[in-house]
């Protein structure tokens, strides 16, 4: 990821609504959700969400699918995944085992096993 990309993402991040749509479909797996069944769960009227949608899709944090007449849209996890790597990087000064409790983070089998990732 470049750093161009990270900053894109962050300041996608770096606002409630849009913070709170992305922990959502985050939660929604694979599946997603619609638009409209995201703006009923977060009490967002639609065309405030339908803004917020563009930024993160804009940013590469959710897809977006056409389903007949709604769009369903699903967190980009492989985006989320280069930015934390990203930020991790250079992580410790090169001490890897002061990064391993978030690296376990990241390889706990209790995320794949509920969300099926």
């Amino acid at each position: 990821m470049e750093k161009d990309d990270a900053l894109n993402a962050l300041a996608a991040l770096g606002q409630e609504t849009r913070l709170d749509v992305f922990r959502l479909l985050v939660k929604a797996g694979k599946e997603g959700m619609s638009a409209g069944a995201i703006s009923d769960a977060l009490y967002v009227r639609p065309n405030t969400l339908s803004t917020h949608l563009s930024a993160l899709s804009r940013a590469g944090l959710v897809q977006a699918e056409r389903d007949g007449r709604s769009i369903h849209y699903s967190a980009e996890l492989a985006t989320m995944q280069h930015l934390v790597t990203y930020l991790l990087q250079d992580c410790c000064g090169g001490n890897p085992d002061l990064c391993a409790p978030i690296a376990n983070l990241f390889s706990s089998s209790s995320c794949s096993e509920t969300k099926g990732f």
